[in-house]
């Protein structure tokens, strides 16, 4: 006779095709979500992060192109350690991006936002 398969995740008999792994839906789910909860809550924080960051850099630069203290910017909850991509200019300028709204440092202390038109966004 032969043995019966065991679900991974509750360990109750397998019915049904050969090649199943989980006795239903339910216990699938459950094992995949314990399995990847910890890659699942850091890329949730760090896309909140980069969230925060778009809408502080966006409410600080209406208009599109304005500068800025640093300190305005942490205030307001800014982590300057996340973002989505850098741009260098031919002159050797390096614009950190967090989506559409990027800054340039242009001073101690100071910030030149701008908003990228031709993102797509």
């Amino acid at each position: 006779m032969e043995a019966k398969k065991k679900c991974l995740e509750c360990g109750e008999p397998i019915v049904g095709r050969s090649d199943k792994r989980f006795c239903s839906d339910q216990c699938r789910n459950s094992y995949n979500n314990r399995l990847n909860s910890d890659a699942n809550i850091f890329v949730r924080n760090t896309i909140n992060i980069l969230r925060k960051n778009r809408r502080i850099l966006q409410e600080l630069n209406p208009t599109g192109k304005t500068k800025i203290n640093r300190e305005k910017l942490l205030e307001k909850g800014f982590n300057p350690n996340f973002h989505t991509h850098t741009y260098t200019t031919q002159k050797g300028d390096m614009y950190i991006y967090c989506f559409e709204y990027g800054y340039l440092p242009i001073a101690e202390n100071m910030y030149f936002l701008v908003k990228d038109l031709n993102s797509g966004l």
